[in-house]
Formats: structure tokens, sequence, C-alpha cells
């Protein structure tokens, strides 16, 4: 359930990107400060279980920051 719950959150992120993308920031930061919540609570765990229970929220946040870049980019690539 979380899975596609990112996968459209990095979708809206990467629509946004591209169609107005000054204003794609803020939900983009939004949402990377939310996973960075999860992060650090799930890295609040012992050992080895830490980092596992931190390893999707650091790698959710990255795919959220990757999709944004990467429709600003494509806006970029525009001829017009």
């Amino acid at each position: 359930m979380m899975v596609v719950g990112i996968i459209a959150v990095c979708v809206v992120i990467a629509a946004l990107a591209f169609l107005v993308p000054r204003l794609s920031r803020h939900p983009q930061n939004g949402a990377q400060r939310t996973l960075g919540l999860g992060s650090r609570a799930g890295s609040k765990a012992p050992g080895p279980l830490g980092r596992l229970f931190s390893k999707p929220f650091r790698s959710s946040s990255r795919a959220v920051g990757r999709s944004g870049s990467a429709g600003r980019r494509a806006r970029g690539r525009l001829p017009f």
C-alpha cells in the first residue's frame, strides 16, 4: 500500500514540476520532509533494525526528489 502511495506522489510531483516548475518546489519539499520524519523515527530502533526501518523512507524521499528534478529538466528541454 505504501509503495502505491509513493508512486502516486512521485507521479504528481513530476507532473507538477513539468507544468509549473516554480510551484512544484514547495510540495516536493513537504513530501521529502514528511518522509524524513519517517526515516528519523525508523532509525531510532536499535542496531541493524534502525537501518532496516529507515531505508524505505530514505529511498522514497530520494525518489520524490528525482521525479521533481526530472520533471523540471524535461520542461527545460522543450524547444519552445
